[in-house]
């Protein structure tokens, strides 16, 4: 895998709210991690998901969860790094869980079968175990002893002709998929609550533009023809909002103003 390049942004504010399901029975851990960026975009890349459990195995800055890149690339999710825990092999990182999963390019002839992650996660995840997410270096990826330690091998599917992913980008990967296997999250709604406009007001918009229509010269209010229904079936399939209402009212007194204004000229 690949070394970090990625810029930071500002940090949002963190906000603490009760561990997403499966939270507590998940753990990320990485092996001889060397850029210290990588270890702050995993970091985010778990909360992301929804996951905390951060366990680093013997890397390559005895202080990286303290490291200018890694706290810069964590980007609000310090947290993780906060209760992140660093220790010398691999068994103790392992304590405490009962399935093992790592991650490899590369196929080996001996060790655990290997799967598609979402695949197997669609099986493992109703299994409740407690589950470890395996990753090795940046330039090496897991050593052999590493990978006979686990349960199952996951290699992502990518295009046959080029398979290298960043670390944390397949920290965020496997995230994803083990959230979805376990029920994933609802998207929460971005845009305010639509407000809109009822019979009362567009029939009061159509009116004031008849009217500014009639100012400007366009509509003959002695031959009117069928120009006001017609804009009525056009506003009703706009389905226009209050605001949208408000608008076009003051598109109509300026059309007046302008009028009146034309009108007083010698």
């Amino acid at each position: 895998m690949s070394s970090t390049s990625d810029v930071s942004q500002a940090a949002p504010a963190q906000v603490h709210t009760p561990p997403a399901p499966g939270a507590n029975r998940t753990r990320f851990v990485l092996v001889r991690t060397s850029h210290p960026g990588n270890v702050g975009a995993t970091a985010r890349a778990m909360k992301v998901m929804g996951f905390s459990d951060l366990v680093l195995v013997a890397p390559r800055y005895a202080d990286v969860l303290q490291h200018e890149d890694t706290l810069a690339l964590a980007s609000g999710a310090t947290d993780v790094l906060a209760q992140a825990r660093i220790v010398p092999t691999l068994a103790e990182a392992l304590d405490g869980i009962t399935w093992a999963c790592a991650t490899a390019m590369t196929p080996r002839d001996f060790g655990p079968p290997t799967f598609a992650p979402r695949a197997h996660f669609a099986e493992l995840a109703p299994q409740g175990h407690r589950v470890a997410f395996v990753f090795g270096s940046e330039r090496f990826g897991l050593g052999n002893e590493d990978v006979y330690r686990c349960h199952a091998c996951l290699s992502i599917p990518t295009d046959p002709s080029y398979g290298s992913l960043n670390l944390a980008q397949a920290v965020q990967v496997l995230a994803y998929d083990w959230r979805q296997a376990l029920g994933g999250f609802g998207v929460q709604p971005r845009t305010p609550p639509v407000h809109w406009a009822d019979g009362a007001a567009v029939q009061g918009l159509l009116t004031h533009w008849q009217q500014a229509l009639v100012d400007v010269g366009f509509l003959d209010p002695a031959a009117p023809k069928k120009l006001v229904p017609r804009l009525n079936q056009l506003a009703n399939r706009a389905l226009l909002t209050q605001e949208e209402v408000h608008i076009l009212r003051g598109i109509a007194r300026a059309m007046q103003k302008l009028a009146s204004q034309q009108g007083k000229e010698p």
